[in-house]
């Protein structure tokens, strides 16, 4: 597909213009400012990473990200739109309306003498806390996380350069970590789940050796903060390709690191619908994503976490003795508890999951004005949603409960007051017998 011109003194290979199919059409006009400013103050300026694989790969780039020698206080100087961000990694980002085009200084390699330092530091587990070293674009290149991210696009003259065999990974179609596996993996175990997600973003394999020791270092992922996690899941689950990453997590035992309670369920094998559930929503997302239609993170964990909370339900009211209306209530606030110590999933989103789980109980009760009442929650059409999928999966009573939602929903005012009779008719005569 290329020719290369190698470059052994700087180890990289070059694809002039006339070899690649990337254009400056088809770069954010806010990238290209930011990468001609910084040439003309002196500087070397690459668009790098996921841009450029996706311009390779003939996809439309969700943002576009730039490396430079310019440190971060010398970026902040040359750009009066630019904020400082982050502590672990200091970057810059250059504000453009709700455009941001993010500018890292090139990164160096670590040494013993700066580790512990503000510069660099390490947990005992070998996890970088701390990575603020800067060095040159070849030391940038190995620092990187995937061959197929180490591509540098040059504004200079609009030549690609190529520092760890990217290219042939992305003609070959494998994700393949930089460095040692054990290494990466141990310096932010992140890259795991990014691992998978790039896999099946792609549709590529894992290399081998990037994909031998996740299962044995997923245990790791405990030591990421919660709020990190719950921002990654998001990513793996809720951007257009969440069922074949929810195989991968799966398969390497990922999973059940982010969704303890869940993945208990799946070892003891105690509901057989769990599975099936977690398929359609993550399908059903994936449908809604590609036809450009709004998903919400707290209906997808609402199924997620339906059949856990029903289990837990059960299991309160056999050892504690209570009602099942309350053993329900102390069931949600059990499963969140948990699950917010792994991923810390918001307040604004557990309150509607809790809305839309109280109503799965509520819609069995239609008689009087209550169907009424329950229409006019704003929570209704995300319940009626996972009622009906529900419904889908299990089948029975439950299949009459959804159709006749459905139907009341969708009718006129006048008919719904035909229907209520109806029940509350057929309320009283089981009542009687």
């Amino acid at each position: 597909m290329f020719c290369h011109d190698k470059h052994p003194e700087s180890h990289y290979v070059s694809i002039p213009r006339n070899e690649h199919n990337i254009s400056r059409k088809e770069i954010s006009e806010n990238a290209l400012k930011v990468l001609h400013r910084l040439n003309k103050q002196g500087y070397e300026a690459y668009l790098v990473g996921g841009c450029i694989r996706d311009l390779l790969l003939g996809k439309k780039p969700k943002d576009f990200d730039i490396t430079t020698n310019a440190t971060p206080e010398q970026i902040q100087k040359i750009f009066r739109n630019c904020r400082l961000v982050g502590r672990r990694f200091r970057l810059a980002h250059i504000m453009f309306g709700k455009e941001i085009i993010e500018v890292a200084t090139f990164r160096g390699e670590h040494d013993n003498q700066l580790d512990q330092t503000n510069m660099s530091r390490r947990s005992q587990a070998g996890m970088l806390l701390r990575d603020n070293v800067y060095g040159t674009i070849e030391q940038d290149a190995i620092r990187r996380d995937f061959t197929i991210n180490a591509l540098y696009y040059s504004l200079k003259d609009f030549s690609l350069r190529d520092y760890c065999g990217g290219i042939t990974d992305l003609q070959k179609g494998l994700i393949r970590l930089i460095g040692d596996p054990q290494v990466r993996y141990r310096e932010d175990p992140v890259r795991m789940l990014r691992t998978v997600r790039f896999a099946a973003k792609l549709d590529m394999e894992i290399e081998a050796q990037t994909a031998k020791p996740i299962k044995h270092l997923a245990p790791l992922l405990k030591n990421i903060p919660a709020a990190r996690l719950f921002d990654e899941s998001l990513k793996l689950l809720q951007t257009g390709n969440g069922y074949a990453t929810y195989k991968l997590l799966k398969e390497y035992h990922l999973f059940e690191q982010l969704f303890p309670a869940i993945n208990r369920l799946f070892t003891n094998n105690q509901n057989s619908f769990l599975e099936k559930i977690i398929e359609q929503v993550l399908k059903n997302t994936d449908y809604r994503i590609a036809n450009n239609k709004r998903v919400n993170p707290a209906f997808l964990f609402a199924a997620f976490f339906w059949y856990p909370i029903i289990e837990q339900t059960q299991l309160t009211c056999i050892e504690g003795g209570l009602q099942f209306h309350d053993a329900f209530s102390v069931a949600i606030n059990d499963v969140l508890a948990e699950q917010c110590k792994v991923l810390a999933i918001p307040r604004r989103l557990t309150s509607i999951m809790g809305d839309i789980w109280r109503l799965q109980l509520r819609m069995k009760k239609r008689e009087g004005k209550r169907a009424f009442a329950i229409l006019e929650n704003p929570k209704f059409r995300a319940a009626y949603d996972l009622l009906e999928m529900r419904a889908s999966i299990e089948k029975g009573e439950l299949l009459e409960l959804a159709k006749w939602w459905d139907e009341f929903q969708f009718t006129s005012p006048e008919k719904r007051v035909i229907m209520v009779k109806q029940l509350n008719k057929t309320f009283k005569r089981k009542g009687k017998r």
